[in-house]
C-alpha cells in the first residue's frame, strides 16, 4: 500500500461516502413508500399504478446500472458519483411540481438512472477503500451501505412533518419532495470531499491486479445473480407498501414514524452486525442466509397486525436488507481482481435493478386484488426465501486473485 492510501481518515471517508448511499437509494428510492399514502389518495391511484412508480424507478436504475461502467471508464468512478448526486437532487425536486402520473413516472425514471450512477461508483470506491485496509473491508463496505439507513430514518422524520406543516396547501406532499431534494443538495456538498479524495488516490491495487488475467464471467456467479435478482423482486414489495399496509391496519401515525425511523437506524448498524460474516465467507452463503432473515421480517406484518412483531419486523429487515447488498460486493471483492470489481458490482446490480422492475407491480396488482397488501408481501417473502436457495449454491470462483 502507499504511504498517501495509509495516511487516509479511512474510517471518515466511509462514512462520509456513505452519504451516496442516502441519496441514491434512502432517499431518492426508499422515501416514496411514505409519499405513497398521501399521494395515492390525493390522487386517486390504484395500488399498481401507486407500485408502478417504483417499478418506473427501478428501470431507471437498471438503465443507469447498463450506462455505469462505460461512464466510469471515461470519467472515473468519483466523477460519475458527484454528477448522479447532483442530478437526484434535480429530480426529487421537481417530482414536487407535477400531479400528472406520466410525468411523475418519467420523473422516477430519471431519478432512477441518476441513482444507479451514484449508488455503482459508491460502491466501487468502497470496495477499493476497503481493500487499502482488509482488516476492516467488511466494516467499511457496511459503514457505505449502511449510509441508506441514514436517509431512510431523515426521511421518516422529515416526510410526515413537512405534509403535515403544509396539510392546508393544495398536494401537501409535494412539499415532502421539495425537503428531501433540499436534503440530498446538503448530502451532495459533503460527499464532495470523499469522491475528490478518493480520485487522487486512484484504485488502490488495480494496477498489479490487473495482470492476473482473470476477468468477471456471468457464468461464474450465475447462482449468486439469480439469487440477488430474487432479492429485488422480494425487498421492493416490503419498502414500497410496508407504509400503506401500516396505514390499513390503523396503525397511528407516530408509531409509523418510530417504525420507518427504526428500520434506517438498524440499517446503519447493520454495517458492524455482519462485518464478519462478509469477511469470512467467499461464497454465497452470505447472500444466503440474509435473504432467510429478510423473508421472515417480510412475512410478518402481512400475518399479524400485534405490534411489538410488526416493529420487530421492521428492525429486522433494515438489520439485514442492505446487508445483502454488501454481500454482492464482498463476493465479488473476494473472487475477482479489483481490476474486475466494477463489471461485477455492474452485473449484480443490473439483476437488482430487474428483480426490482417486477416487485412493485406484483405486490400492486396482487393488492388490488381479493388478496390484498398482506398476500402481496407473503409473495415477496416466497421470493426471498428462493433467492436464499439460489444463492447457497453459490461457490468461490477457482483462481481467485
Amino acid at each position: 500500500m502507499h504511504s498517501s492510501q495509509e495516511r487516509l481518515p479511512h474510517f471518515a471517508l466511509a462514512v462520509a461516502l456513505s452519504l451516496g448511499a442516502a441519496v441514491s437509494l434512502g432517499i431518492t428510492r426508499f422515501a416514496y413508500g411514505l409519499l405513497l399514502p398521501p399521494m395515492r389518495a390525493d390522487l386517486q391511484w390504484s395500488y399498481t399504478l401507486a407500485g408502478g412508480m417504483n417499478t418506473a424507478n427501478a428501470l431507471g436504475y437498471l438503465i443507469g446500472a447498463l450506462v455505469t461502467p462505460r461512464l466510469m471508464q471515461r470519467w472515473g468512478a468519483a466523477r460519475v458519483g458527484l454528477a448522479g448526486a447532483v442530478l437526484a437532487t434535480v429530480f426529487m425536486g421537481l417530482s414536487g411540481f407535477f400531479t400528472d402520473a406520466t410525468a411523475l413516472l418519467v420523473q422516477r425514471v430519471l431519478a432512477g438512472v441518476a441513482s444507479a450512477f451514484l449508488f455503482i461508483a459508491g460502491g466501487l470506491l468502497a470496495a477499493r477503500l476497503g481493500a487499502m485496509q482488509s482488516s476492516r473491508a467488511g466494516l467499511l463496505l457496511g459503514i457505505y451501505y449502511g449510509g441508506t439507513g441514514l436517509g431512510i430514518a431523515l426521511s421518516a422524520l422529515l416526510v410526515p412533518a413537512v405534509i403535515d406543516a403544509a396539510h392546508a396547501r393544495p398536494h401537501a406532499w409535494a412539499w415532502a419532495w421539495w425537503a428531501l431534494a433540499l436534503s440530498c443538495a446538503i448530502a451532495t456538498g459533503v460527499l464532495a470531499w470523499p469522491l475528490r479524495v478518493l480520485r487522487e488516490v486512484g484504485g488502490a491495487g488495480a494496477a498489479h491486479t490487473a495482470a492476473s488475467g482473470m476477468r468477471f464471467r456471468w457464468t461464474d456467479f450465475a447462482p449468486g445473480l439469480a439469487g440477488y435478482a430474487m432479492f429485488g423482486v422480494g425487498y421492493i414489495g416490503y419498502m414500497t407498501f410496508v407504509v400503506a399496509l401500516l396505514r390499513e391496519q390503523q396503525v397511528p401515525a407516530t408509531r409509523i414514524t418510530l417504525f420507518y425511523a427504526l428500520l434506517g437506524l438498524a440499517v446503519i448498524a447493520s454495517s458492524r452486525l455482519w462485518a464478519g460474516l462478509l469477511d469470512r465467507f467467499r461464497e454465497g452463503q452470505p447472500l444466503a442466509i440474509l435473504n432467510v432473515l429478510l423473508g421472515v421480517a417480510t412475512m410478518l406484518p402481512a400475518l399479524t397486525a400485534s405490534w411489538p412483531l410488526v416493529l420487530g419486523s421492521g428492525l429486522l429487515f433494515g438489520a439485514v436488507f442492505l446487508s445483502v447488498v454488501a454481500s454482492t460486493t464482498a463476493l465479488v471483492r473476494h473472487n475477482l481482481p479489483a481490476s474486475q470489481w466494477a463489471a461485477g458490482i455492474s452485473a449484480f446490480t443490473i439483476v437488482f435493478a430487474a428483480g426490482q422492475i417486477v416487485g412493485p407491480t406484483i405486490v400492486g396488482w396482487i393488492a388490488d386484488g381479493s388478496g390484498g397488501l398482506g398476500r402481496g408481501l407473503l409473495v415477496s417473502a416466497g421470493a426471498l426465501w428462493l433467492g436464499a436457495a439460489l444463492a447457497w449454491r453459490q461457490r468461490a470462483v477457482p483462481g481467485r486473485p
